[in-house]
């Protein structure tokens, strides 16, 4: 309530017992909550800074995020490849073994069972997932690309036509390039549907086609078909641990980043608890110092200052 006639004396008490509680306020809340900003109205000027921070921050976190999960998912397709890698040796193991004149229909005939077992682990690898997600899929992660089809070809059925365009953010400016298709890196293709070198689905396909027909001149042809196999999934591994690298620089920076953004903003509004109560104990001390020396002043009551 305002009391608008009082005499000057007692409009002046009046207005310093106000004015030293709404200090005595501030300061609680300021160390209550450890902030020194707890609506816009307790610092305009700041206002729209700190919320600027905030969003950015907000937005290095999302960012952050994203390279987790994006270094989740080069790891296991670094991974995958390596096991390719290890299929293809093994695959180059058995087609020398068999360029070797003195093997017998009965030994090609094995050797291409177990060419077929390597196919079907390809197949395997060229459907890895990370949470549920074919991660060389492309823009379509719901579905596998390739499946096993001995009748084909090149051993398999393709079931995408898609590519991959996903690009991650770096928070310190601009974005790069993730993930490749199964296409690219086991079934590589020329502009006419052809395989290409590389292919290692159709290298294990011919290998074992050429065993099961002790085409020795094939077998041959599929041995050099699965170095070059070999030597496109090393670059396509080395594409995914360039991924891991860029990823793990991202998110160092966005660590680094996401502490600056933090502190900025606890410039700007966190309290100085020790400041506020020290404030805090000095309003104290000059209320009841106010009230000691009204209580003393020569007066009979207030209603002596009324006019």
């Amino acid at each position: 309530m305002t009391i608008s006639n009082l005499h000057p004396a007692a409009q002046a008490f009046v207005s310093g017992v106000n004015r030293i509680e709404q200090q005595i306020a501030g300061a609680n809340q300021q160390i209550t909550s450890g902030k020194r900003i707890n609506t816009p109205a307790d610092d305009p000027a700041q206002v729209d800074h700190l919320l600027q921070l905030r969003a950015d921050q907000q937005l290095n976190g999302q960012i952050s995020s994203n390279l987790t999960i994006a270094g989740s998912v080069a790891s296991a397709a670094d991974s995958a490849i390596g096991g390719a890698i290890q299929v293809v040796d093994a695959a180059i193991q058995i087609a020398t073994q068999a360029s070797n004149t003195l093997t017998t229909v009965n030994t090609n005939s094995s050797l291409a069972q177990q060419v077929q077992g390597l196919l079907s682990q390809m197949v395997n690898y060229s459907r890895t997932q990370v949470q549920g997600q074919y991660i060389f899929s492309g823009d379509q992660p719901e579905s596998p690309y390739y499946q096993l089809n001995l009748a084909s070809p090149q051993g398999v059925d393709q079931l995408l036509t898609v590519a991959a365009t996903q690009q991650i953010q770096d928070p310190a400016g601009g974005s790069f390039a993730s993930a490749q298709t199964a296409q690219t890196i086991f079934g590589a293709q020329n502009p006419d549907g052809t395989p290409a070198a590389g292919n290692v689905f159709a290298a294990l396909s011919n290998l074992r086609s050429a065993l099961l027909g002790n085409d020795t001149a094939g077998i041959t042809t599929a041995l050099g078909d699965l170095q070059s196999s070999a030597a496109h999934l090393n670059d396509m591994q080395s594409f995914y641990g360039e991924v891991e690298n860029r990823v793990q620089s991202a998110a160092g920076y966005a660590a680094t980043r996401d502490t600056q953004l933090q502190v900025q903003m606890s410039d700007i509004q966190d309290a100085d608890v020790t400041s506020d109560a020290m404030l805090l104990s000095q309003a104290n001390t000059q209320l009841q110092a106010a009230f000691a020396a009204q209580s003393q002043a020569p007066k009979s009551t207030l209603f002596n200052y009324l006019s």
